[in-house]
């Protein structure tokens, strides 16, 4: 058992996934290791282990809190807003994944592995904010597009969410695959993370 003050023990956890977002920033999933990331901890990294057990459930506790954060985005478009058209309401949920490129990022990469790497009790808490972004899409497909089905909504969740792990890679291009799929004669047209999301939600919602 972890010991110390709550405050104490949600201040070190935080530490924690800070430092990963931090190296997360420069270096790539494979590349980071427990030992990097003890390394920019004010704590002893052995101290870690009283957290997470896993360099994986770090990862789970940063995709875990950038799901919070767009479940905040989501709410605030659910309580804030009066009837809006179906574009309106593409145009509301593409914006606020724009702002969520980390979220994308950890989407399209290791997902397997940190969920397979994490103990039950963290991934079950991952899944109740994964599930509740489903739960308030639902929500704000159910308020503000009232002629959409049960049945359609549901295929909407099961179209969309599939499509959002292929956001990033689509719009992170580096120059060295932008050269290849020139090189490869590919006429490749880049977009950005709203105007791929809003594109696809605009078709689903049939507007």
């Amino acid at each position: 058992m972890i010991k110390g003050t709550p405050e104490l023990i949600a201040g070190r956890r935080e530490e924690i996934i800070n430092a990963c977002e931090k190296l997360y920033q420069a270096k790539s999933f494979k590349e980071i290791t427990l030992k990097e990331i003890g390394n920019e901890v004010p704590f002893s990294r052995p101290t870690i282990y009283n957290y997470f057990q896993t360099k994986e459930e770090i990862f789970l506790a940063l995709f875990q809190r950038e799901y919070d954060r767009w479940n905040e985005d989501l709410t605030a478009i659910l309580n804030g807003n009066e009837p809006m058209t179906k574009a309106e309401l593409a145009e509301k949920i593409a914006v606020s994944l724009a702002g969520r490129k980390q979220l994308l990022k950890l989407l399209s990469m290791n997902n397997y592995d940190m969920e397979a790497n994490s103990r039950q009790e963290l991934l079950t808490a991952f899944k109740q904010s994964y599930g509740r972004s489903m739960h308030l899409v639902c929500m704000l497909l159910t308020k503000f597009c009232p002629d959409m089905s049960v049945a359609e909504i549901q295929n909407f969740i099961y179209t969309f969410y599939p499509f959002m792990f292929g956001i990033y890679p689509y719009t992170a291009v580096t120059e060295k695959q932008k050269t290849a799929m020139k090189e490869a004669g590919i006429n490749y047209v880049y977009q950005t993370v709203y105007e791929l999301t809003y594109g696809c939600l605009i078709r689903l919602l049939g507007e």
